[in-house]
């Protein structure tokens, strides 16, 4: 039994690791405690640099949902451009309307924008309204592998979910498991599924070289109770405290 296994990674020493310990593909991100970012360029360019792994990069340009406004998406437009230029074998992306469905129309002109290189629907294929729908309707697009996690927390808890989708995708688009696969898990759950590809991010911890530290500033903010929450900019916030400037 084997299976290509893609690692989510992002920094070149993430990449670096992955490389050592085998990995077949890489998807480039940051953000992860956000479940992944579009990475920046820089970052892009020393990854395909440093290894010699395929890189998949991620668009996506904020945490939380999948139903993003003009803005959004033509950042998302601008950033498929950048990547691919940049050296990104390929990209990572989805994006749905309020309704759950997938942004057809959008999803259409990030696979044309690829200009034949691969294309993953990621993780918002999993809240999504319909899993199966919404395969039939990657397929038609073009796009080359779903990233799922079988509409559940993790892929084992979905394994059912997926083995149908890779039974409904019959070989026309490659079902990427991710979500909780780890050494202990991983080869039964192939054989119960049937994928031939999986997905993660074998993350570690490790302790920071910092010798000097201030436990007193923290520098992130508590993520919210659920991804259905967005963080934006108060403009009401913004006038009361120039109006509190001017007295």
């Amino acid at each position: 039994m084997s299976a290509t296994v893609e690692v989510v990674v992002d920094s070149t020493a993430g990449a670096l690791a992955a490389e050592r310990g085998g990995a077949h593909r890489l998807e480039l991100c940051c953000g992860l405690a956000e479940g992944g970012l579009t990475p920046s360029l820089g970052l892009l360019q020393q990854v395909v640099r440093a290894s010699k792994l395929p890189v998949m990069a991620m668009l996506r340009p904020r945490g939380g949902d999948f139903l993003y406004d003009a803005h959004e998406y033509s950042a998302m437009r601008a950033d498929a451009d950048a990547l691919l230029a940049a050296g990104a074998a390929g990209l990572v992306f989805g994006m749905l309307d309020a309704d759950g469905a997938l942004d057809r129309a959008r999803m259409h002109e990030l696979v044309h924008a690829a200009n034949g290189r691969p294309v993953t629907c990621h993780r918002a294929f999993d809240v999504s309204a319909d899993a199966s729908t919404s395969l039939a309707q990657l397929i038609e697009l073009g796009v080359q592998r779903v990233l799922t996690s079988g509409q559940q927390q993790n892929a084992l808890d979905g394994a059912d979910c997926i083995a149908r989708l890779v039974q409904q995708a019959s070989g026309r688009i490659v079902v990427l498991a991710g979500g909780g696969l780890r050494a202990a898990n991983v080869a039964a759950f192939v054989a119960r599924t049937g994928v031939r590809e999986v997905h993660l991010s074998a993350s570690a911890w490790s302790a920071s070289p910092m010798r000097f530290r201030n436990p007193r500033v923290p520098m992130g903010v508590q993520a919210p109770a659920d991804e259905y929450v967005r963080r934006g900019t108060d403009d009401r916030e913004i006038a009361a405290v120039i109006a509190a400037l001017r007295g």
